[in-house]
């Protein structure tokens, strides 16, 4: 069994050929297990860094296309996690655009205070307004609130101008990333639902494209060293 580390804005995961629950996540964000390969079609699960189990991941999803990309050529490829099948396409900076699918925005609401925004991107968040440097504070607070018994992920976001977000987020089963995709979705349709919209986070910038209820993700991925891109690092087992 193979695998190799890659990131997309410092948000690093581990992509590994099959069962990633004995594999040693330590200083990663999670484990993409590649569960399936059929030309330009990989199909993935999502490990947390606890050991449980994500529904999506904007980062993971691009990462995997990037990976499988490095290996056949193609310029376009599709990553099935969970229901959801992401068209991933390179662009010609570089980056990676993916359509990540349905957004779906609920109404405002207030938990034990905090004022919020539920949005689901394939998997939850929680997108409360206010200054970043908060997240440390409602990040733990709100994941593991009774409010959400799946817990949620959570990011405080601040509208800068028209079509720009500064953000932090708290992953769910993992604490405070870097950088996360599906969290930068959820920030721009929760601030904007229209549009296109610059997400900054600490790692670096992420591009959001809503139209209607569908959102597209566009951002970077690439292997951590070489060994990475070729697929040569052993696994290492916990």
């Amino acid at each position: 069994m193979r695998s190799s580390r890659w990131h997309a804005h410092g948000n690093v995961y581990i992509v590994h050929d099959g069962d990633g629950s004995a594999v040693d996540a330590s200083g990663t964000d999670g484990v993409l297990e590649v569960l399936r390969v059929d030309g330009d079609d990989v199909e993935i699960g999502i490990l947390n860094t606890d050991g449980s189990r994500a529904e999506m991941s904007g980062n993971g999803t691009r990462i995997a296309a990037a990976w499988l990309m490095a290996r056949t050529g193609a310029e376009r490829v599709r990553v099935r996690v969970g229901p959801r099948t992401v068209e991933v396409r390179r662009t010609p900076d570089g980056l990676f655009e993916s359509a990540l699918g349905e957004v779906e925005v609920g109404p405002r609401e207030t938990v034990d205070g905090i004022e919020l925004t539920p949005v689901s991107v394939g998997n939850p968040h929680a997108v409360v307004l206010g200054d970043p440097a908060r997240i440390g504070e409602l990040g733990p607070l709100l994941e593991k609130h009774a409010r959400f018994p799946e817990r949620t992920n959570v990011q405080v976001a601040r509208v800068e101008r028209p079509g720009e977000v500064t953000a932090r987020v708290w992953e769910r089963g993992v604490g405070e990333t870097s950088a996360s995709g599906t969290s930068a979705v959820a920030a721009a349709a929760a601030t904007h639902g229209e549009g296109e919209v610059l997400v900054r986070f600490p790692g670096g910038d992420l591009r959001v494209r809503l139209e209607g209820r569908r959102a597209w993700l566009t951002g970077p991925a690439e292997p951590v060293d070489e060994s990475s891109a070729s697929g040569d690092e052993a696994v290492t087992s916990a």
